[in-house]
């Protein structure tokens, strides 16, 4: 499908590539070597170079013959993009590296099972609009750009990012629309493909239309680009994010690896402006499968002022069986963090339901027995501990009725009650 052309929609640098024979030898994608320092931190740049082809991953690593047959043989289920910066942190010698494993396809990509999805999460059967997705009663993802800064091979969203088909003006007011007209509606996450990759004043137009909407409350980024362009984060973005708040940043790191003096200022800069930033890692098999790996991304966020937010079990995305870890192995893994770590560093381990039903919390159980009188519950240590029922039963709230008085209950039908409006 041909890119729709969308008139003052600014997308910087965020284009797939062309094919190597398309390009001079000066926009040939260097090295990290090959050019000075300013050009190497502007983010434009960048996003203009990101690499999808073997002869440009090769500049930066020795491709091993499982990487150059995932080349081949996955090109027509996903597309492959790497910025320069993030393919700098690649190791050039081991394709056990956890950079190079989300970002160059193996072979076994290419083996679709019959129980993987295209649309893992049933988001498109909770589109009122094309730019809404309205899983949750009282939020929305909002998805105003088709393109990324990575193309990650876990990506649950491949069927819709890419580049092919961009949301057009009229698609985005629709989306607005639906915001208005759906006054339970309180936070709106902004997504895609990666936001960020709107021009600054793109973004600071759409923000200012969602603050005009007086029943939404809070506004969040979900984006990778910390993590694969940190040059992106720059001080006028943050001073223009400050405008709006409150404005909350989820971002992506899946390894200490990709915590870098570069991403780390960008957090930074975001956090000193006032943006809260959480991280959503994904349990990805042979990546940061051990408990030694979470351990120290988790501590790496928090010297990084990042809050560790959720550690997503792998969702059944096509081609991603050999990137998902056994759901009994990863509540192991995360007991490994739980009462081992500040529990600021250890995230909610949750599996995304196939099929649309939300986000499930998968932590194993802790208590032994429970009846009307007593709990024995297991501490992180394996110790049984009784702790002893209250003997009052009833929990009503006397106060609920005063300080709630006049305001309607909460709306919690499901999300997509509100299709039939446009």
């Amino acid at each position: 499908m041909l890119s729709r052309h969308v008139p003052g929609l600014a997308v910087l640098g965020a284009g797939r590539a062309p094919a190597p024979a398309e390009k001079t030898p000066a926009e040939a994608s260097p090295g990290r070597a090959d050019m000075d320092t300013a050009q190497w931190l502007n983010w434009r740049w960048q996003l203009r170079h990101m690499m999808t082809t073997a002869d440009e991953l090769a500049r930066f690593v020795h491709l091993s013959d499982d990487e150059r047959a995932g080349l081949a043989g996955s090109s027509h289920l996903f597309r492959v993009g790497v910025t320069p910066y993030y393919a700098s942190l690649m190791d050039p010698d081991r394709d056990s590296c956890p950079v190079r494993m989300q970002a160059i396809p193996r072979m076994a990509e290419a083996e679709v099972r019959a129980e993987e999805l295209a649309d893992p999460l049933g988001e498109d059967s909770h589109r009122p609009v094309p730019t809404i997705v309205h899983k949750y009663p009282d939020r929305v993802l909002l998805l105003v750009v088709d393109r990324c800064g990575i193309y990650c091979r876990h990506c649950n969203r491949r069927r819709l990012v890419g580049g092919d088909d961009p949301p057009t003006h009229a698609e985005l007011d629709a989306g607005l629309e639906y915001i208005r007209r759906t006054p339970r509606i309180r936070d709106v996450l902004i997504s895609g493909g990666d936001p960020l990759l709107l021009s600054t004043a793109r973004l600071d137009e759409l923000l200012t239309r969602l603050r005009a909407i007086a029943h939404v409350e809070t506004i969040r980024f979900g984006t990778r680009l910390p993590v694969v362009c940190p040059m992106r984060i720059d001080d006028e973005l943050c001073a223009m994010l400050r405008r709006h708040h409150p404005v909350f940043v989820n971002t992506h790191f899946n390894h200490a690896k990709e915590l870098t003096e570069q991403s780390s200022a960008a957090c930074q800069r975001l956090v000193d402006a006032g943006i809260p930033v959480g991280n959503q890692a994904v349990l990805l098999r042979g990546v940061n499968s051990s408990v030694r790996s979470l351990r120290a991304l988790m501590r790496g966020l928090l010297r990084t002022r990042v809050r560790p937010y959720y550690l997503f079990q792998g969702d059944t995305v096509l081609g991603t069986d050999h990137l998902r870890v056994p759901v009994e192995t990863a509540m192991e893994l995360w007991q490994g963090m739980r009462g081992w770590m500040t529990g600021m560093a250890v995230p909610q381990l949750v599996l995304d339901a196939p099929g649309g039903g939300g986000k499930v919390p998968i932590m194993p159980s802790y208590i032994v027995e429970h009846t009307a009188e007593r709990l024995l519950v297991r501490t992180y240590r394996g110790a049984v501990v009784e702790y002893p029922q209250p003997r009052l039963r009833d929990c009503t709230v006397p106060y609920d009725d005063v300080y709630f008085a006049g305001h309607p209950a909460d709306d919690d039908r499901e999300g997509s009650a509100e299709a039939g409006l446009f």
